[in-house]
């Protein structure tokens, strides 16, 4: 079988002048627009990132100790996936966020995912309310609800918002169970956040969940302040 080499196409003058009257009537300048594509539009990782974000917490910094210390063993870790690749977040450390509603912990952990891209490593994340994660999976026509929880529990890092939320029930336990059992196993950082007291997890998570969060998260206390009713005084 032979294969031939297509030469490269090229625009005729015909096609070119018609471009060119386009342009003037629309009082657009064609060197400009020559130039304009050479450049390539300013970009950087945490251009994306801030994108993917809620615009509430685009701009969130991380300034809490313990999640300093976790975003920089988690850059510790990071490894290149090949030679020269730049490196990537793969394994490493969890946090349990506790506090009240308002105290700051949604915050502190999208900062803590915008501070590991600063750094110049490789984020692949995802973040998901327990509410809302619950909802996606539950068995629907026309939804794959195990290849979506695969894709959730495989994750590289996963923020887990708002964990003790929703209506406790065995099929929640279980799906719960199946997220943090693989993530366990795998050690894959996980920011988690709840607003249940530490001494009420065990009631509502089941022995089995509570247990490999005991050995595989890092728990942050925060100070029982609504920050978002706070106001400073006048």
């Amino acid at each position: 079988m032979r294969t031939r080499n297509r030469e490269p196409q090229t625009l005729g003058e015909g096609t070119l002048d018609r471009m060119a009257r386009i342009l003037a009537a629309r009082n657009i300048d064609p060197i400009a627009v020559a130039a304009s594509a050479d450049e390539p539009e300013p970009f950087s990782p945490l251009d994306a990132l801030s994108a993917g974000m809620p615009p509430r917490y685009r701009a969130a910094l991380a300034d809490h100790p313990q999640v300093l210390d976790w975003a920089r063993d988690v850059a510790e870790a990071a490894v290149p996936p090949s030679r020269g690749a730049r490196r990537q977040v793969t394994t490493g450390p969890s946090l349990l966020m506790a506090g009240v509603v308002g105290a700051g912990k949604t915050h502190q952990a999208y900062g803590a995912i915008r501070l590991l891209a600063q750094s110049g490593i490789g984020v692949r994340w995802r973040a998901t309310t327990t509410a809302d994660l619950y909802a996606e999976l539950r068995p629907r026509p026309g939804v794959d609800s195990e290849r979506e929880l695969a894709a959730v529990s495989r994750c590289p890092l996963l923020i887990i918002d708002d964990l003790g939320a929703a209506k406790a029930s065995d099929w929640t336990e279980e799906i719960t169970y199946r997220l943090i059992n693989r993530r366990y196993n795998y050690e894959l950082p996980t920011l988690i956040t709840t607003n249940l007291p530490i001494r009420d997890l065990r009631a509502y998570l089941g022995d089995r969940v509570t247990s490999r969060l005991d050995q595989m998260t890092t728990r942050v206390l925060f100070e029982p302040v609504d920050r978002r009713r706070a106001r400073p005084a006048a």
